[in-house]
């Protein structure tokens, strides 16, 4: 009898300690609370998926276009939705600033892509080249080169083969400075009248002496003149570089006033724009002023820097 006694008092205040209102009240609070926290934060993630919506860009494969040939891809870009959504979770805010980008490639690249000329970068891609085509105009080589360290610029030099057996030291100076190097044929010959092997010759040459004297291998061709053809290009890409031509040219062996060449250049940029210039007189006066124009609206960069996918800033 008093071991049921005890079953039904232990029994009686434990139904006391259940149903009583204080203990539904904090049982109740307990589910609420996660609960709560659950709801804010799956909030969070779907606010930051909307703004996926906003800043998503798709990659634009490699193509060759019927006007500008072969013209690289460029990233896409998109939110990390995951690590963005850590980095804001702790505050259980969406917060735009901590939005966690990363680059998404295309499904083509340049190498996926036949032998063609390349005119440009891809137009999606605020960047400016400035190709500058060495064969000639060794007065004017250093001071155009203190101007684009001035500004922290970096080039790509086309290098003549006969011009760097004759002109090591300048060539290694180039090299040191940073800048690309580019070939630019051996003896500078008017490339759509050779032959294959007439081509192959020329380009080799010139990779030969300009690695021997800078240690740099080129992987862009820089036909002079800008003249060339189908065996020209392929043989270019026999040897495993892209030719590369221009979009903006300078003139600038015409000898024009430093005012008009800048109006030349500054008129016709665009996104992805390759200029062609020389170490002349006019050129070396008008690059201080090219360079801080340009820059107001593109990034300066050596060509194989705007060819690559990855997505720029200004």
């Amino acid at each position: 009898m008093s071991q049921f006694l005890a079953i039904c008092t232990i029994g009686g205040l434990s139904w006391v300690l259940v149903q009583n209102p204080w203990t539904d009240s904090y049982l109740a609070g307990i589910k609420r609370e996660p609960a709560k926290l659950v709801s804010v934060n799956d909030r969070l993630y779907e606010e930051i998926q909307q703004a996926s919506e906003k800043y998503n860009e798709k990659p634009a494969d490699a193509v060759i276009d019927r006007v500008w040939k072969k013209t690289p891809g460029y990233n896409g870009i998109e939110i990390d939705v995951n690590k963005s959504y850590k980095r804001m979770k702790a505050k259980g805010i969406f917060n735009e600033k901590l939005l966690i980008f990363k680059e998404t490639s295309p499904a083509v690249h340049l190498k996926d892509l036949p032998p063609s000329p390349i005119y440009r970068a891809n137009p999606k891609k605020p960047s400016v080249s400035f190709i500058i085509n060495v064969a000639w105009g060794n007065e004017y080589i250093g001071s155009m080169l203190d101007t684009l360290k001035k500004h922290h610029i970096k080039a790509t030099f086309v290098l003549e083969g006969r011009w760097v057996k004759n002109n090591p030291e300048m060539a290694k100076t180039i090299a040191k400075e940073g800048h690309e190097l580019g070939n630019h044929s051996y003896t500078h010959p008017d490339m759509k009248n050779l032959s294959m092997q007439a081509s192959v010759k020329e380009i080799e040459e010139t990779n030969k002496v300009i690695q021997e004297v800078t240690g740099v291998k080129p992987a862009l061709f820089g036909p002079p003149s800008g003249s060339f053809n189908d065996t020209t290009v392929k043989a270019a890409a026999s040897l495993g570089m892209e030719t590369i031509l221009w979009t903006v040219d300078t003139v600038d062996w015409r000898k024009p006033a430093p005012e008009e060449l800048i109006n030349r250049v500054v008129t016709k940029l665009h996104n992805g724009a390759l200029v062609l210039m020389h170490p002349t007189d006019p050129t070396s006066k008008s690059l201080e002023t090219l360079i801080t124009s340009t820059e107001k609206n593109y990034k300066i960069m050596p060509v194989g820097e705007a060819l690559s996918e990855s997505r720029s800033k200004r």
